[in-house]
C-alpha cells in the first residue's frame, strides 16, 4: 500500500492511498480457500471444486467482499500510520476508471481532533449556591397543589348548572325509541364544557337544576368508532342528581388521602424532598456553567470545523422545531436567523468544551464501566416496542459510534462530578429567586462568547437550546464499519424537547422504522 499526503493545513488532512491489485486478488484467494469447503458443484467432491470455477461461480461478489475489505483495512492501516484521531468520520472515494485487476486508487480525507495541552485543574474556585426549603416555600407548594386539584362542593338546589360546573347524572339513550348497548349509566360527574361527552350534549345541560331530568337530543359524529351508532340520531334520558361547583379544597388529612398518602404530615414530606431536589438541581446546574466558564475562558484552540458544523445543525434543528410551534412563526424565524452566527459561535465553544472535558477524563483515569454502559443500554431500549429491544441492543453493539453517543452524557457527568471534587468549593444561602437568577447571569455572561460578540458589535445571543457538546471519546470512534438500520421507537414514546438548562440529559430523537441509526444527543455541556 501506497501513501501519498496531498493536504496538510491546520487540522485538515487528505492523502491518496493505493492499494495494489496483487493484494486485492490475493484476498479474493483467501476468500475462495475460506468458502470452498462450503461450495457444492455436481461432478465434484465437498471442498474439492476447483478455485477457478469458484472464482467464475461467485467472482463478482468475492471481488466485492474482497474490495471493501481492502479498503477498510487500508484506511485503518492510514490512521495507524499517520497517527492520525479522526474528529469525525473520513471521507472515502475511489478514483474514476477503476476496474478489476488494476490498483485501486483512493483520495481520503478527514480532519484531525487537535492536540490539547492537558488543562490546568489545581486552582479552580467555585461558589455553590444553596436554596434551604423554608416553611413559607412548602406552604406555597401546598397552596398551588391544592388549587391545580379540582374540588367540586354541592351547590344549593335552585342554582342553575353554568359551564365549568360539574353536574352528576344518570342518562339512558335510545335510537329510535329503543336502548342501545352503552348509551346507559348511572352517577356518572361531568364538567360542563370540558367536550367530554358528544358534541351538543352538555350544552342541552347548561340551566339544569338538582333533581331535573332532560331529554337531550344528539347527533353521532360520522366517525364515531362504533359502527352502529356513526351519523345516527339518539335522544337521551338525562336525569340530574346534583348540580356541583368548583372551590378551593380544604388542605388537610382529606386532602393528603385523596392524593394517595396517608397524612397531611407525609404530604408535606413528600414535598419537602421534591424541593430539596429540584435546589439541588439548579445548584448543580449554577455550578456547571461557572465551572465551563472557567474552562472556556482559560483554553483557546482550534477546533475541527466538521464537529462544529454537525453541532449548529443540531442546534439549529432544535431551534426550527421550537419556531414551528410559536404563534408567528415567520417572526421567530427572523429573530433566529439575525443570531445565526451567535449560535455557529455557540457550537464551536460546545465543541471546543466537549474536547477539554474529553482530555481531562483521559488524563483522570475517568471512564463509563462496562456496568454502567450496560444499564444506560437497557435504560434506552425501554424507549422501543418490546418486540424491538433485542434489535436495539444488538444495534448498539454492532455501532461504535451510537455506543459512544450514549456514553457520553454519562461519561461528562462524570468528569465535571471529578472537577468539583477538586475545585475550592465556598457556599452561600440565596433565595431560589436569586439562584435562578444567578444562572441566567451566567447563561448570558459568557466571557468568551461575549468577548466575540463586542468585538463584532452584536447582541448577547439568546440561548434556546439545550447546552450541549461532543466529547472526544465520540470522533475516535467515527471512522467505522457502515450504519446499521435501527428498530422504531414504541408508539407513544415521547420526544425530548430542547431544553434551556445546561444539564439538559440526552433522549434518543424520532426515528422512522428500520430507517435510520438512532442519532443519540451529545454530552451536556454548556
Amino acid at each position: 500500500m501506497q501513501i501519498v499526503e496531498t493536504t496538510n493545513q491546520g487540522l485538515k488532512r487528505a492523502y491518496t492511498v493505493t492499494i495494489p491489485a496483487q493484494d486485492i486478488a490475493a484476498r479474493i484467494d483467501a476468500e475462495v480457500k475460506k468458502v470452498a469447503p462450503q461450495v457444492r458443484m455436481p461432478g465434484f467432491r465437498p471442498g474439492k471444486v476447483p478455485a477457478n470455477l469458484i472464482k467464475k461461480m461467485h467472482g463478482p461478489a468475492l471481488h466485492s467482499d474482497a474490495f471493501n475489505a481492502s479498503l477498510r483495512e487500508s484506511v485503518d492501516a492510514l490512521m495507524r500510520e499517520k497517527h492520525l484521531r479522526p474528529a469525525l468520520q473520513p471521507k472515502v472515494d475511489l478514483a474514476e476508471g477503476y476496474e478489476e485487476g488494476k490498483d485501486a486508487e483512493l483520495t481520503v480525507e478527514l480532519e484531525v481532533l487537535p492536540d490539547i495541552e492537558t488543562p490546568s485543574i489545581d486552582d479552580l474556585a467555585l461558589e455553590r449556591l444553596t436554596v434551604p426549603v423554608s416553611d413559607t416555600a412548602l406552604d406555597e407548594t401546598l397552596e398551588r397543589l391544592a388549587k391545580n386539584q379540582k374540588h367540586y362542593g354541592d351547590a344549593p338546589k335552585s342554582r342553575k348548572a353554568a359551564e365549568g360546573d360539574q353536574v352528576v347524572i344518570d342518562f339512558t339513550g335510545r335510537i329510535d325509541g329503543v336502548e342501545f348497548e352503552g348509551g346507559k349509566a348511572e352517577g356518572t360527574a361531568l364538567v360542563l364544557g370540558s367536550g367530554q361527552f358528544i358534541p351538543g350534549f352538555e350544552d342541552q345541560l347548561v340551566g339544569a337544576k338538582t333533581g331535573e331530568t332532560r331529554t337531550v337530543k344528539i347527533t353521532f359524529p360520522a366517525d364515531y368508532p362504533a359502527e352502529n351508532l356513526k351519523g345516527r340520531d339518539a335522544e337521551f334520558e338525562v336525569a340530574v342528581q346534583q348540580v356541583k361547583v368548583e372551590s378551593d379544597p380544604k388542605i388537610d388529612d382529606e386532602f393528603a388521602k385523596a392524593l394517595g398518602l396517608d397524612s397531611l404530615d407525609k404530604l408535606k414530606e413528600l414535598l419537602k424532598v421534591q424541593l430539596e431536589q429540584e435546589s439541588a438541581g439548579l445548584t448543580r446546574t449554577q455550578m456547571k456553567r461557572q465551572l465551563l466558564d472557567k474552562l472556556a475562558a482559560r483554553h483557546r484552540f482550534e477546533v475541527p470545523q466538521t464537529m462544529v458544523e454537525a453541532e449548529f445543525e443540531q442546534i439549529w434543528q432544535q431551534l426550527e422545531a421550537e419556531v414551528a410551534k410559536e404563534a408567528d412563526p415567520e417572526a421567530a424565524r427572523a429573530e433566529i436567523e439575525a443570531e445565526k452566527e451567535d449560535y455557529r459561535r455557540i457550537a464551536e465553544r460546545r465543541v471546543r468544551l466537549g474536547l477539554l472535558l474529553s482530555e481531562i477524563g483521559q488524563a483522570n483515569g475517568i471512564d463509563v464501566t462496562n456496568q454502567e454502559m450496560s444499564m444506560l443500554v437497557q435504560q434506552a431500549a425501554q424507549q422501543y416496542r418490546p418486540e424491538d429491544r433485542d434489535r436495539f441492543v444488538e444495534y448498539i453493539r454492532s455501532e461504535p459510534m451510537a455506543a459512544a453517543q450514549l456514553r457520553a452524557p454519562l461519561y461528562e457527568d462524570k468528569v465535571v462530578e471529578f472537577l468539583f471534587g477538586k475545585a475550592e468549593v465556598t457556599e452561600r444561602e440565596v433565595t431560589r429567586e436569586e439562584l435562578e437568577a444567578a444562572i441566567e447571569a451566567e447563561e448570558s455572561t459568557d466571557a468568551q462568547l461575549a468577548a466575540e460578540k463586542a468585538a463584532a458589535k452584536k447582541p448577547a445571543a439568546k440561548k434556546k437550546a439545550a447546552d450541549k457538546t461532543q466529547a472526544a471519546e465520540q470522533a475516535e470512534s467515527a471512522a467505522e464499519a457502515p450504519a446499521a438500520k435501527a428498530p422504531a421507537k414504541k408508539a407513544g414514546a415521547k420526544k425530548a424537547e430542547p431544553k434551556p438548562a445546561a444539564d439538559a440529559e440526552a433522549a434518543a430523537p424520532e426515528k422512522k422504522p428500520a430507517a435510520k441509526k438512532p442519532a443519540a444527543k451529545k454530552p451536556a455541556a454548556k
